[in-house]
């Protein structure tokens, strides 16, 4: 699990959602490679959003194909842009283009992205137990994630009118969290 994402590659954009957004950051102006056009694709949509290079330069290449843009320069230094035509079809096509990014934030959405940077937090930290971490220390580190899977599926199996009482848990246990004097 370590080195992968946790949890598969997340959720995937609808076929053409690249295609679309690759239009419509180039509709913007200016230049881009492919490198910076996945880059400011997972920018925007806080991440939740990371096309892979498999999906955007075959984009962009069928997008060359046809006549959309053109590229400049060779290998990875490659800049594309909109050509005349690549400018007309964003134009008349210009609302269908941004719906692309209301798919991507449809996503997810803001506690789900907390969620997840919690993980990532508490993933550094397990990291850092089991590389640095005496024998006593990794002990109790399994304890510990034990008792949180079970206390996740334990959420799960709850009724969802007990929510408030778990808010006020997660709070207590943010709260124990702290370092003393930290309040």
């Amino acid at each position: 699990m370590f080195g992968r994402h946790p949890f598969g590659r997340g959720p995937r954009a609808r076929r053409g959602d690249v295609r679309a957004a690759i239009l419509d950051l180039l509709a913007e102006g200016g230049t881009w490679n492919g490198y910076q056009i996945i880059q400011e694709i997972a920018g925007r949509t806080d991440g939740v959003w990371r096309p892979s290079a498999g999906s955007v330069y075959p984009a962009l290449q069928q997008l060359e194909d046809e006549g959309l843009i053109s590229p400049e320069g060779e290998g990875r230094r490659r800049m594309y842009s909109l050509t005349d035509e690549g400018r007309a079809y964003a134009e008349a096509h210009a609302d269908e283009l941004r719906a692309s990014w209301d798919s991507a934030a449809g996503m997810t959405d803001d506690t789900a992205i907390e969620l997840g940077d919690m993980i990532r937090q508490v993933m550094m930290a397990v990291m850092e137990v089991r590389r640095a971490g005496s024998p006593g220390q990794l002990a109790a580190a399994r304890r510990v994630l034990t008792e949180t899977r079970r206390s996740m599926y334990r959420i799960l199996a709850e009724d969802e009118t007990d929510e408030p009482a778990a808010d006020t848990a997660a709070e207590d246990a943010t709260d124990s969290d702290a370092p003393e004097g930290a309040e």
